[in-house]
């Protein structure tokens, strides 16, 4: 992937689409091409079908998706399953056509199993049922990476399959009813700091375990194994440790400077009881995350601040 190449970022302005953005134009890349939703439907085959006809990309990095939380989920699962296998099928389908030398596409963590062995290896993958409060994202995903193996098979089209875990950093979504459960404790937080409230709610028991990467971490893990890796195989993005979720609400009360209480409301769900990725395959390769949990949040908090 050299400099001079055309490289498409799909989901250029979500968070993970907007780090890879930032992490390519770091090293220099000169010919990247991006496309807001409004610009570009990729829920529309034809409109699909034109860009890259006229674009013509060397590279994509296909991070564009319908994301949120347990309670997104659970709101939208037609918008959920439905729009995601229409954006990568699309994009995926037009990418080999259009002769794309690599395709990276963005799983989620979420495509394994509820009960997989922890920490989850890459061969756990449809070795038994998936957490029902977001299995039609999952399954949208799971389709996107057999899709991607099944155009290597057939076509011999590159295309790789990263896993990240929970993602979080500048760029997040910090609505309470879209969010994910670390923007939404930030929010949380910091409006009940404003406020002075007395106490601040968490959803579920505090005792599911999960594992957050910042976003700029993934970005920079995205570009190396774009230029390293060339596998069917799904390939996990993480740092190798977990947090409780009561753990992870006391660090951000901290880092945000609350002084109240946490109040657990064990009447909303948890989710998957822990949730931690085998990293080992990607550290074999030669990476490592950099950004440690606290100093992430500290950065994300201010980045929430600022805007």
């Amino acid at each position: 992937m050299q400099p001079a190449e055309r490289i498409f970022v799909a989901g250029h302005r979500g968070l993970a689409g907007s780090a890879i953005l930032r992490r390519l134009k770091a090293e220099k890349f000169e010919n990247l091409i991006c496309r807001t939703s409004r610009e570009l439907d990729l829920r529309d085959p034809q409109a699909v079908e034109v860009f890259f006809e006229q674009e013509r990309p060397d590279y994509v990095f296909l991070a564009a998706a319908k994301v949120g939380g347990i309670l997104a989920n659970s709101s939208y699962p037609a918008e959920f399953i439905h729009d995601n296998l229409q954006i990568q099928t699309h994009v995926i389908d037009a990418a080999y056509r259009w002769g794309v030398k690599k395709l990276l596409f963005l799983g989620s963590s979420c495509i394994y199993p509820k009960y997989a062995p922890q920490p989850i290896k890459e061969d756990s993958l449809l070795t038994g049922p998936l957490e029902p409060t977001n299995e039609w994202y999952a399954v949208a995903k799971i389709a996107g990476v057999k899709m991607g193996q099944a155009y290597r098979r057939q076509y011999g089209f590159n295309v790789i399959s990263l896993m990240p875990t929970n993602l979080y950093g500048p760029g997040d979504n910090f609505d309470l009813k879209t969010s994910h459960v670390l923007p939404a404790l930030i929010r949380k937080f910091h409006e009940a700091k404003r406020s002075s409230a007395p106490e601040v709610v968490v959803w579920g028991s505090g005792t599911p375990r999960r594992e957050f990467l910042h976003v700029d971490d993934l970005a920079d893990a995205a570009v190396f194994l774009m230029r390293h890796y060339d596998e069917e195989e799904i390939i996990n993005v993480g740092v190798g440790k977990d947090i409780p979720i009561a753990d992870l609400a006391r660090l951000i009360k901290d880092v945000v400077g609350y002084s109240g209480e946490i109040v657990l409301d064990t009447s909303k769900p948890d989710g998957t009881p822990r949730k931690l990725l085998d990293t080992a395959r990607l550290t074999q390769l030669g990476w490592q995350p950099q950004i440690d949990l606290r100093e992430g949040i500290a950065s994300t908090y201010g980045w929430f601040l600022e805007n």
